[in-house]
């Protein structure tokens, strides 16, 4: 009698460890630091592997940003994510001509790249412009003269856990303010 009761337990145990997989695999929500998928854009990918290289899209006029809805810093946020659904940031030192995330930076910070011809695309409508940057990364991405990156540190969709480090890394939005170019001897901030 008393194997009976040890193996029905065991069972329970089994189908209740089977439920709790299950139920995680089909949800994207994660909470962390200060941000956490609500929603986001339909994705091909979530593995959640890090991928500490750039981001490449091959096709001539091809979609390489795609808007996802998270919520960072406890508002519901649109952000712009790559065609994966990882968040896309930009750095404050940047020019819209040239990145200053070189080196090691790069590796912790993959720049976005767009092989091909034409200009790259959205999955839906901008209020800013997509463009494209030729500087030591190859043809990088750029939003609003923002050059694009992710974070190796997003290992899923919808994470943000890059924004702010540093006080120079920020989620890139669709709402992002276009980068003035800096005139010689000036400042590209308007006072």
């Amino acid at each position: 009698m008393r194997q009976f009761g040890s193996m029905t337990m065991r069972l329970c145990l089994l189908i209740l460890a089977a439920g709790i997989v299950l139920a995680s695999c089909g949800s994207s929500t994660s909470s962390t630091g200060t941000s956490s998928t609500t929603s986001s854009s339909t994705t091909s990918n979530t593995s959640g592997s890090v991928n500490a290289t750039p981001t490449t899209a091959s096709m001539p006029g091809s979609v390489v940003v795609k808007v996802a809805t998270i919520s960072l810093n406890g508002q519901s946020t649109a952000i712009l994510t790559d065609t994966q659904g990882k968040t896309l940031y930009y750095f404050t030192p940047d020019t819209p001509t040239q990145s200053a995330c070189t080196g090691g930076c790069a590796s912790t910070w993959p720049p976005l790249l767009f092989q091909g011809s034409g200009s790259p695309q959205s999955a839906s409508p901008l209020p800013g412009k997509l463009s494209v940057v030729h500087d030591a990364h190859g043809q990088q991405v750029a939003y609003n003269g923002h050059l694009l990156y992710r974070y190796a540190g997003d290992t899923a969709p919808g994470q943000a856990h890059g924004n702010g480090i540093g006080g120079r890394w920020f989620v890139a939005t669709p709402s992002l303010s276009v980068l003035a170019t800096p005139t010689p001897g000036g400042s590209q901030y308007k006072y």
